[in-house]
């Protein structure tokens, strides 16, 4: 029987940037002259807002934000370094990367061998130096397991679970960030170069009606009122399908497998009702409250349109996690949710794994 590890954490690219460029989003979204002009003082933003944003836009700040996560990547690279795992199975979203105008499968299973990848090319196109300090064209190898995604998709198939796949990226354009920044971040002290665990990608549609609308990313106000929406991404429902099916299509296999969930939750960029200024976090609150209690009830009703509107589409990777572990009763070893208003996203840490191995983590919280 296979053995499993679970791990949830963020792939936010601005931590691979310096400190003086990880509020860089928000300082951009600043500059969109249909924002209303009173929403932009920092005098009218909450509390935290507006101590994070501080004196120098948020560059001392970012240091604090820099190192908590950084410690709990370590705590997850702690956990795998333990498990030893054969296969590294990640859920990342697609940003406009492989998914572009010619097809956008919902799922798509990555079965990649070893691929050398550029590891900077969205700081370098944002003008953002490294935080490692290594040159622009610095590349790293992502191990990959070919044989083991065919048979992945295979038995996906075979169950009745419709699933893409891939055999080469897409010339002329990003390797999907949200794989690429799974290992950057989980070998964070060697910058992604020295990790040893092959990776099975699945890349998730979760930008949905945004996915050509917006080219996965960023958005003027004035281009969103005239933008032609794109059909519906994966439900959340389907997502937690997709986990327990991947969790069924390893379970009678000898392997150790280590299921990972790549994203933050609410994206500031994503949230239009709070004109890109900061992400919804009492939506993610309420997730992360059932997510405490072991409610997949609560996720599971939640509606496709309730995620677009939180601007929670990344948060359809934890989905595929949670159906994942779920159908494993795999149990949740610790947890900790960091919030923040300035960079972006709130971030999510999480561990599950099996009883036998649970140590002295206890579930956390932090607002910091």
């Amino acid at each position: 029987m296979a053995e499993f590890l679970g791990l949830g954490l963020t792939h936010y690219p601005l931590l691979a940037g310096t400190d003086e460029h990880m509020a860089g989003l928000l300082r951009w979204t600043l500059t969109d002259p249909d924002i209303p002009q009173e929403l932009k003082d920092p005098t009218s933003w909450p509390e935290r807002m507006r101590r994070e944003w501080g004196e120098d836009g948020g560059t001392a700040a970012a240091s604090a934000h820099r190192a908590e996560l950084v410690e709990h990547l370590a705590r997850c690279r702690a956990e795998l370094d333990e498990f030893r795992p054969d296969l590294v199975v990640v859920w990342g979203d697609d940003q406009y990367e492989n998914f572009r105008e010619e097809v956008v499968p919902p799922f798509c299973v990555l079965a990649y061998d070893d691929l050398e990848v550029p590891a900077f090319e969205v700081m370098n196109e944002r003008g953002s130096p490294n935080a490692w300090g290594l040159p622009d064209d610095f590349g790293i190898t992502l191990h990959g397991d070919a044989a083991a995604a065919r048979r992945l998709a295979n038995v996906l198939i075979e169950s009745g679970f419709d699933m893409a796949y891939s055999y080469r990226k897409r010339a002329g354009a990003h390797f999907p960030h949200a794989i690429l920044n799974t290992q950057l971040f989980l070998d964070y002290n060697d910058a992604g170069s020295k990790f040893p665990y092959p990776l099975l990608p699945i890349t998730v549609n979760c930008y949905g009606q945004h996915a050509i609308a917006r080219k996965g990313g960023l958005a003027r106000f004035a281009d969103i009122a005239h933008e032609q929406l794109d059909p519906v991404g994966p439900s959340p429902a389907r997502c937690l399908d997709l986990g327990a099916a991947v969790a069924r299509a390893f379970r009678d296999t000898d392997l150790r497998v280590a299921l990972v969930a790549s994203s933050s939750w609410s994206h500031a960029f994503l949230t239009d009702k709070l004109w890109h200024l900061r992400p919804d976090t009492p939506a993610d609150e309420r997730l992360y409250e059932a997510f405490l209690a072991d409610d997949v009830d609560t996720w599971r009703a939640v509606a496709g349109a309730e995620i677009v509107d939180a601007g929670q589409h990344e948060m359809l990777n934890w989905f595929c996690l949670l159906g994942a572990v779920h159908e494993l009763g795999l149990p949740r070893d610790w947890s900790t949710f960091v919030t923040t208003d300035v960079f972006n996203s709130n971030k999510c840490f999480a561990v599950f794994k099996a009883p036998a191995e649970v140590g002295a983590g206890t579930a956390g919280r932090d607002v910091s």
